[in-house]
């Protein structure tokens, strides 16, 4: 998926589907004994359902908040309620708050989600806040700290939707590799 601030941003062709790849991720977590948390906003739930469609994945994923709504981003998931108003949910601090937060509001016996992975975004078809359909943030925080990569995706909505999806489980994979398994 091609970056906001890269050259061909908005170029990304219709997006894989992602079944594999999901599977992969929860392999791989339960392969580590970690858990996954999600904070969605333009996805909708999709993200979590593509998880847990994975055979197992109840042994990794601990749950997810949909905060659609922006002021459920700040309620709910706790984002900073300043942010919000100065920049809007659309953008990549909102993200990183998302993805932290929810690590802690899914904590299982007292214990947080390893990983928290967020999508927030406009998937269209009107612009929102300024910002072009397809223009999304995703981002993942585990141990090691809090990362966001912001999007520009074409398509219609279901497209874009699939295209976060896809771009925060690459982004998950990407950490648990850059991550040493004994550091967990």
């Amino acid at each position: 998926m091609p970056r906001l601030d890269e050259p061909g941003a908005g170029d990304a062709a219709a997006p894989p589907d992602v079944s594999g790849d999901a599977g992969d991720l929860v392999r791989r977590l339960t392969d580590r004994d970690l858990t996954i948390a999600t904070a969605e906003s333009l996805t909708g739930g999709l993200l979590a359902a593509t998880l847990v469609d994975v055979p197992g994945a109840s042994a990794v994923f601990n749950g997810g908040v949909v905060a659609y709504a922006t002021p459920v981003k700040h309620t709910v998931l706790g984002v900073d309620a300043g942010l919000l108003d100065e920049r809007g949910p659309v953008d990549p601090q909102v993200a990183e708050q998302m993805a932290d937060r929810v690590r802690q509001l899914c904590a299982v016996d007292g214990r947080p989600a390893d990983v928290g992975l967020s999508t927030t975004g406009v998937a269209g078809p009107d612009w929102q806040g300024g910002h072009p359909p397809g223009t999304v943030y995703v981002a993942v925080a585990s141990a090691r700290g809090i990362r966001s990569v912001g999007l520009a995706l074409d398509g219609d909505r279901p497209t874009v939707r699939r295209a976060a999806v896809a771009a925060v489980i690459s982004a998950a994979m990407a950490e648990l590799e850059a991550s040493p398994a004994d550091a967990e």
